[in-house]
């Protein structure tokens, strides 16, 4: 688990909104405007975008009640992971040109490879509804 204040006080805020579609949906529209302001130059940014917008899928597909096979200690840490990228106030502050997004990214990367088993769940699941 990652040792941070700031994570800390996201897993905190995600146990208390997690069971709240409405707030969930509100954390989504909050990350899309974060996307849409991020500069993705110095950032491998196909992978990072890909990666976000799984996780981010994964939150509306549970708020929505359509996917609920991830164990919830697994997801409030996909929700804590959102919430951390939208926070602009964090280890490093994204107001710091490339250096701001670090952090956020690498607790996404970390997020993304230690639950990577229920992501491939989820991703199965998904082009199961795809391909129905």
């Amino acid at each position: 688990m990652i040792t941070n204040n700031f994570f800390t006080a996201a897993l905190r805020k995600a146990a208390s909104m997690a069971g709240k579609p409405g707030r969930l949906m509100l954390l989504l529209s909050r990350l899309a405007a974060k996307l849409r302001e991020v500069n993705w130059q110095g950032v491998n940014a196909a992978t990072a975008k890909d990666r976000i917008y799984v996780l981010g899928r994964l939150i509306k597909a549970y708020a929505l009640g359509h996917y609920r096979e991830i164990p919830w200690k697994s997801f409030l840490i996909v929700v804590a992971a959102i919430i951390y990228f939208v926070n602009p106030f964090d280890l490093l502050p994204d107001l710091i040109p490339l250096a701001g997004l670090t952090d956020d990214f690498a607790v996404l990367v970390w997020v993304y490879n230690t639950l990577n088993v229920e992501i491939d769940k989820f991703l199965a699941w998904e082009q199961s509804r795809i391909a129905s």
